[in-house]
């Protein structure tokens, strides 16, 4: 029978298959070696060659040297594997058929030995040539008993004997083909099995390192036996699988140690040493040995993306009614603008003012808001911050020549990568920012440009000599209308993240006194 082999088994199938044979050949080494032990110190007093003790010897011998030559040939050179246990088998049913006819027989009882052969080459081969193994064993026999019975005085009933064992033989056959088509089911199955349960850890273990939560499996002795790199960012700490809990973070470790006396699933609040506030989630796995999983969350990162959500609907929602809004202001305004010129009554005059400046307000509000729908246009381009910032600043200078005095740049130069105009939106809004609050004097706002400790990444600094931020405000200054200016619209700040991150830059407010300092966070292309 042939035994199909799927090729990415069969190498491991192929190892299989030399190894039981190496198994069988040391069963016969072990045979030969008892037999010519046997012949040799016991002699005549056994029933071992009591025919032609000398026929006997010499078969032992050879057959001796020949499963030293066969297991020497299978350490050294494995090859032709179907060729090696024909001839193996071969010479073993030549060897032990000559050792029975030089010991009488069928009685001697070396026939049995016949059947451990077949048997063996049926499961060593795994079903292959079985019926072949048990024909050449039945010839051999019945050769024996025709040549015994020429040379010897055979009793009849002996034939009827190498009947029934040959019949045997063919039953062992049969039998052991049947065990050994089920081993080789078996163990492509258990292949099959073991190499699907590789798949899903692999798919497993990918999932887990990349997703975006922190996720701890620890036993039951408080020990990390897995982590992936979030939650070794989460923690601010690497340290091997293995290692307790406890090293990872002192305060986890004792929620832990108290959560795993009463093992349900759980969540709570964990602040970190660093200040970092983390969800923890607690889960047990009772099939597992007490070890339970741990998912860690940045609650940062969770109201960061709910305010994001929130802020996406919103300006949505302004967008639409900036649209509807500015055609009617148009026409409010330009109402305005003829009243001015055909009524002079100051009274009327005032008024038209009021109208105008607040039309022209509600026009910079509605040119601010439909600027959300341009961040994801963003053109990222290689710019030299220092040839930017001159044609920026004369641009300035042209608008407020007192402004452009105050502002002082430095010496540091870098190459980053932004959308032109976004950059110079963002630059417009935080400048006007911060003169409006700086001092008169020269210099009271700085712009710096940094090479980042990030790799690749450069830093933009606007700092400015004003009163700084208020601590209650500082979690507000990017929300959306959110202003301390009576003129203004509360979107400058937001609509300035915006278009950083719409470039990959991050825009951040630092904590530091005095007066404000902005930072922005962009790719760098090369640092001088």
């Amino acid at each position: 029978m042939s035994v199909s082999i799927p090729v990415a088994e069969e190498s491991d199938a192929i190892e299989s298959f030399w190894r039981s044979l190496r198994f069988f050949s040391i069963y016969r080494l072990s045979i030969a070696l008892l037999f010519l032990v046997a012949a040799l110190v016991f002699g005549d007093t056994i029933s071992l060659g009591t025919q032609d003790a000398r026929l006997f010897d010499r078969v032992a011998a050879v057959y001796l040297l020949l499963a030293i030559a066969f297991l020497v040939a299978l350490l050294r050179r494995p090859r032709h594997f179907n060729l090696q246990l024909s001839v193996q088998v071969a010479v073993d049913i030549a060897a032990l058929t000559l050792m029975m006819f030089a010991s009488g027989g069928q009685k001697s009882g070396i026939a049995i030995l016949l059947l451990v052969v077949v048997a063996g080459a049926a499961l060593v081969g795994q079903g292959r040539m079985t019926l072949f193994y048990a024909a050449l064993a039945t010839v051999a026999m019945l050769l024996e008993e025709s040549w015994r019975a020429l040379t010897w005085d055979a009793d009849p009933a002996d034939f009827v004997r190498t009947g029934i064992i040959s019949i045997a033989f063919f039953g062992t056959a049969i039998i052991a083909r049947l065990l050994a088509q089920k081993v080789v089911a078996n163990e492509t199955l258990a292949r099959e099995r073991g190499r699907e349960l590789n798949d899903q850890l692999r798919i497993s273990e990918r999932i887990i390192r990349d997703m975006e939560d922190g996720v701890l499996v620890v036993d039951g002795e408080g020990r990390v036996r897995q982590l992936n790199p979030r939650a070794e960012a989460l923690l601010d700490v690497k340290a091997a699988d293995g290692a307790e809990l406890a090293r990872f973070s002192s305060g986890l470790a004792e929620r832990y140690r108290t959560w795993s006396a009463q093992p349900v699933e759980m969540v709570e609040m964990l602040r970190q040493e660093s200040g970092r506030l983390l969800r923890v989630r607690y889960l047990p796995s009772a099939e597992s040995g007490g070890q339970a999983l741990i998912y860690l969350e940045d609650m940062e990162r969770i109201q960061s993306q709910a305010q994001q959500l929130k802020l996406a609907a919103l300006g949505r929602l302004t967008a639409n009614m900036a649209h509807e809004i500015r055609n009617p202001l148009a026409a409010i305004s330009h109402a305005a603008e003829l009243l001015v010129e055909e009524d002079t009554d100051p009274l009327h005059q005032r008024l038209a003012r009021i109208i105008h400046d607040n039309t022209r307000r509600l026009n910079r509000l509605v040119t601010e808001v439909l600027e959300l729908g341009r961040r994801d246009r963003a053109q990222p381009e290689v710019l030299r911050w220092q040839v930017f910032l001159s044609g920026f600043l004369e641009e300035l200078a042209l608008h407020d020549a007192s402004a452009a005095m105050r502002v002082r740049v430095g010496e540091g130069d870098v190459e980053l990568r932004f959308d032109r105009g976004h950059l110079y939106r963002v630059l417009w809004n935080l400048l006007g920012n911060a003169l409006r609050h700086a001092s008169a004097a020269n210099g009271a706002v700085r712009l710096e440009a940094r090479t980042a400790t990030a790799a690749n990444c450069v830093e933009l600094h606007i700092i400015d000599d004003g009163p700084g931020v208020d601590e209650a405000q500082r979690n507000q200054v990017f929300e959306p209308f959110f202003t301390t200016h009576g003129a203004g619209t509360g979107l400058g700040l937001y609509i300035a993240r915006e278009l950083c991150e719409a470039s990959g830059a991050r825009l951040e407010l630092l904590d530091e006194k005095p007066g404000a300092h902005f930072r922005i966070t962009a790719e760098g292309v090369a640092c001088h």
